[in-house]
């Protein structure tokens, strides 16, 4: 998967500042710092949910059975079996380019 965002565009205004997230392309965006970005699968590796961003406690949680992931897409704790697919993120100017890993 490989697609780019520009952050220019209002439709993308929620990652234009830090602890700002949105859904794009099925890709959980996060914005953690000035140019880093995690882009991670939004669908939970458990039952197929779409996962979110909690910027308060910095995780992404599944709303269907409790799953919490870490920024690296990572179980914490929970029922996925397994991570949440990890792309690379990467800003140039306005662009923020994701694909897969």
């Amino acid at each position: 998967m490989n697609f780019t965002l520009d952050l220019t565009n209002a439709a993308n205004a929620a990652i234009t500042k830090t602890g700002g997230s949105m859904i794009s392309n099925g890709v959980l965006i996060i914005r953690e710092t000035g140019s880093n970005f995690s882009a991670l699968s939004a669908t939970c590796t458990h039952q197929g949910c779409q996962v979110g961003y909690y910027a308060a406690s910095n995780q992404i949680v599944c709303p269907c059975h409790g799953g919490i992931y870490d920024m690296s897409g990572n179980v914490v704790s929970g029922p996925p079996p397994s991570a949440l697919t990890a792309y690379t993120a990467t800003l140039s100017g306005n662009i923020l380019t994701v694909k897969s890993k």
